[in-house]
């Protein structure tokens, strides 16, 4: 959009077009180019650029510029991170005109390389009562400096378009999680079936090399088991790669997967875990460390005491939080004593918590750990 000097009904007009321009888009960065090229166009800035807050609020988290070409931007370098003028802007956002950027006392200069910058317009941007960011406008073409005109018109267009930078921001949000929610749905799976079915495949070949007829056999069902470890490390190696970065694995679900990958080492095999009800709704930090400290107990007790080639985790939620660890192992026989402290450490955390904590023997053999906690008060 080129520049014109607009008044009045004309220059409502261009608003008007500007916005409608800056509403076409629904991704984020594209839209907040359009933003500051539509702020350049309506008030004749030869370079503009929109600072967006990180979640501090006290600095830029992203910065889209128009006017300088890619060429002289990697010959500045790092974009500004909110200091100088800009970070008078953050701290006191308000609209600011300056007629000379370097008589200011907050200005900090410019880095070598970036093109000379004299006059300044900046106005915040806000979106529903909170400041997204800063609208910065520098070097007005034909004029010494910004007129008020050039600042009701950037006020009016920040205000006016600030529905449509929430709308894509709400839509990339959306776009991340549908990507979010595909890639743990895939590792889920990968953990839930592909890796437990190699395992059980693994032990079934690791049952019958010792009754292999022949030596030769006999290697090649070794090296049948030892290639499906190896996948096995593989997947697992997949399964992190597709898990969210650990800023954001804070769910109490991913939590207890990790710890049941953990034990594998001390099991010699993967416990298979299944979830019911939404663990991370609904279970608080009030009882996930206990429900944490009692799972990697009742994992060390099968792993020490139990010789199980097999284990099973159950997490279960309606109005009560059900953890239930089974194995299937030698079995606990009246007054069994197994873990020393543990099962008394892990009986009193459900005591403390209203609950109940059960050790019994499984019907067809092996052990069953049962621990509930009641939910919501």
């Amino acid at each position: 959009m080129p520049y014109r000097d607009l008044h009045d009904a004309d220059q409502l007009q261009a608003l008007l077009g500007a916005v409608i321009d800056v509403e076409s888009d629904l991704e984020l960065e594209p839209t907040l180019r359009r933003v500051v090229t539509a702020a350049c166009a309506l008030t004749g800035a030869r370079y503009g650029a929109l600072g967006v807050l990180d979640v501090s609020g006290k600095s830029l988290a992203q910065f889209v510029h128009v006017g300088v070409d890619d060429e002289t931007a990697a010959r500045i370098g790092h974009p500004p991170d909110g200091a100088g003028l800009l970070g008078l802007l953050i701290l006191d956002p308000r609209p600011l005109r300056l007629a000379e950027i370097a008589d200011h006392p907050d200005s900090v200069g410019f880095p070598p390389g970036h093109p000379p910058m004299h006059s300044f317009l900046g106005v915040p941007l806000r979106i529903r009562g909170e400041v997204f960011g800063n609208l910065y406008l520098t070097e007005k073409i034909g004029a010494p400096e910004f007129s008020r005109d050039d600042e009701a018109v950037v006020v009016a267009l920040a205000s006016a378009v600030s529905s449509a930078i929430d709308n894509a921001r709400l839509h990339a949000r959306l776009a991340e999680l549908a990507v979010s929610d595909d890639r743990e749905r895939i590792a889920r799976d990968l953990h839930d079936t592909v890796i437990q079915r190699l395992f059980a495949t693994g032990l079934s070949l690791q049952s019958v090399v010792s009754l292999a007829p022949d030596r030769e056999l006999r290697a090649r069902l070794e090296e049948a088991v030892a290639d499906l470890d190896d996948t096995i490390r593989q997947v697992r190696t997949a399964i992190f790669a597709l898990e969210p970065p650990p800023a954001a694995r804070t769910g109490l679900r991913t939590r207890i997967l990790a710890l049941c990958a953990e034990s594998a080492r001390a099991l010699g095999f993967e416990p298979a875990v299944r979830f019911s009800g939404p663990i991370d709704a609904v279970v608080g930090e009030d009882v996930a460390p206990d429900l944490l400290a009692t799972l990697r107990e009742a994992l060390a007790n099968v792993a020490r005491h139990a010789g199980a080639t097999s284990a099973e985790v159950e997490v279960r939620v309606d109005d009560h939080l059900h953890l239930l660890v089974a194995d299937d192992g030698v079995g606990v026989g009246p007054g069994d004593h197994r873990g020393g402290n543990g099962l008394p450490n892990m009986a009193t955390r459900a005591e403390l918590l209203g609950g109940s904590f059960t050790l019994r023997a499984r019907p067809g053999g092996g052990t069953e750990l049962a621990w509930r906690v009641p939910l919501g008060g």
